[in-house]
């Protein structure tokens, strides 16, 4: 048996494909583009174990996914890949319109094919096993106010930048497939990640990242937009739970039931690098804070409950905030040279070093 992932060399991609190599002995093949954000130097630890097989390509070729899905067999497809930085897309959305909607419907199409060639076996129905599991996020929901109750499954779409709609519109297009071709598919919408491998663009890495360098710490606004965190190892956890025990055709949210303002998780941060490697100069890192303009559609709070995840599969995140966000600051610190790489050319040179053929 074999699962196959897309952009698995991404922040949660790759934690996940890390935390399941560490989990089961079954094979994942991992596709991943290799854009700025996929990073083979996150893998690095199991570059060389057989239970790991990575190629590098675009989710969307419709002919290279069909490749490997003839060549693999998977029993089950993981759905990372994607656009994600909403900045970017404010700025960019061609690219999120092109990646997460048009490759999604590529990825969909092909799977619909080779869902439809399943044959049972002497082992049991492969095809009545398959599984296609979309991973997305909470933005599809737009905005709550601090009074509004978190965001359910039964909460309707109110995506407010190009990025959340263009997640928005994949989300439709998985149930849209399942409802009308019977594909048996499985959405995760999650909360805020953080941890580790996260590209210094998002908010906790790029206050570690700037903290250190001497650079200011650019808040938007007053910093009092609200997000609920979820350890991305948590994360990692429960859509493994959902694709081993969850119902198809159903929508689960994973939540970290972490609430923060933004200027709050800024400030933990600064607190943080005070108590483990202080600023020569002695002052505090927090006199680094810099307010910023709000940038456009700025959503206000998001906020998960993940209730439904946890009566209906048991699981539940494992992490505190105080106990996640020590160990992301930690391993930034531990790992000065990933930072360097990815923020530097020489990223480019180091994978083909390293990987070469393999990439």
């Amino acid at each position: 048996m074999t699962i196959l992932v897309t952009g698995g060399a991404g922040f949660i991609g790759s934690n996940f494909a890390l935390e399941w190599v560490a989990h089961s002995d079954e094979p994942i093949v991992n596709l991943d583009k290799l854009t700025y954000a996929g990073n083979l130097q996150n893998l690095a630890s199991i570059a060389d174990n057989p239970q790991h097989v990575f190629v590098q390509g675009d989710f969307g070729d419709t002919a290279l996914v069909n490749h490997l899905l003839a060549t693999h067999q998977p029993r089950a497809i993981l759905n990372f890949a994607a656009e994600s930085h909403v900045d970017r897309s404010i700025s960019g959305p061609g690219d999120f319109i092109h990646t997460n909607i048009v490759g999604t419907f590529n990825l969909l199409e092909c799977t619909r094919a080779y869902w439809g060639g399943l044959k049972a076996d002497t082992g049991g129905d492969a095809k009545a096993a398959f599984r296609f599991l979309h991973v997305s996020t909470d933005e599809v929901y737009g905005s709550l106010s601090k009074t509004d109750p978190a965001f359910t499954e039964n909460n309707k779409y109110e995506p407010n930048s190009p990025y959340s709609a263009s997640k928005a519109a994949s989300d439709h297009l998985v149930r849209a497939y399942h409802h009308t071709y019977g594909l048996p598919v499985l959405t995760t919408n999650c909360s805020n990640n953080y941890g580790p491998f996260h590209f210094p663009e998002k908010l906790i890495p790029l206050m570690i990242v700037n903290a250190q360098a001497g650079k200011p710490l650019p808040v938007y606004g007053d910093g009092q937009q609200i997000r609920d965190w979820l350890y991305v190892k948590d994360h990692c956890s429960a859509i493994r739970r959902v694709l081993e025990a969850g119902t198809v055709g159903e929508v689960y949210n994973v939540g970290g039931w972490n609430e923060k303002p933004n200027l709050d998780i800024v400030h933990t941060v600064c607190a943080l690098l005070d108590e483990l490697k202080p600023r020569t100069d002695g002052k505090p890192y927090h006199e680094q804070i810099t307010y910023v303009t709000d940038r456009p559609g700025h959503d206000r709070r998001y906020a998960i409950d993940a209730r439904k995840i946890e009566s209906q599969l048991g699981w539940k995140p494992a992490e505190t905030f105080e106990s996640g966000i020590r160990k992301t600051v930690q391993w930034y610190l531990d790992n000065p040279d990933w930072v360097a790489n990815v923020q530097s050319g020489s990223y480019k040179d180091w994978v083909a070093q390293q990987y070469g053929a393999k990439a």
